[in-house]
């Protein structure tokens, strides 16, 4: 698996880019994307973009019709029909500044939040989702599985 990380974001508290990998691999690993998909999961592409609260409120409002930052935005590539590409599962964006001050708000460690927040947008770009509630305990569930496997609390405890 193909990993970009791109760090925007001026904070310091940022994991590093073998945590994420190891986080998107325990994603792929755990609902078998190779046989979902036919290929071999080592061969996907993801990029994580780590901005700022002016970014994510950018995007979040060009995409979402929101007029504030958020945690995590997830953009699942579409490729051009006539284009040959490698398999690009999409762009994960997390707001640094947002997840930190999440993280403290939950009493969580930075990382478990950071590992939670990419864990939830690797499902989106595999087309999880969470408008109905069947969908979202099913997206639950397997954050809470996956998170549990790398060693982290159930993030939805308070």
């Amino acid at each position: 698996m193909q990993l970009i990380l791109q760090k925007i974001s001026k904070e310091k508290s940022i994991p590093s880019i073998k945590l994420f990998r190891c986080w998107i691999d325990a994603v792929l690993k755990v609902i078998e994307v190779d046989r979902l998909s036919g290929c071999d999961y080592r061969t996907f592409e993801v990029v994580i973009r780590i901005v700022d609260e002016f970014e994510s409120a950018s995007l979040n409002y060009q995409y979402r019709k929101k007029n504030s930052p958020t945690n995590v935005l997830s953009f699942n590539f579409v490729p051009i029909s006539s284009v040959s590409v490698p398999l690009i599962l999409g762009d994960i964006v997390i707001c640094a500044p947002i997840a930190i001050l999440e993280a403290r708000e939950q009493q969580k460690t930075i990382v478990a939040h950071f590992a939670h927040l990419t864990i939830h947008g690797v499902l989106h770009l595999l087309g999880f989702d969470h408008e109905k509630q069947s969908d979202a305990k099913k997206m639950m569930n397997l954050e809470i599985k996956i998170l549990k496997e790398l060693g982290y609390e159930n993030p939805y405890i308070a």
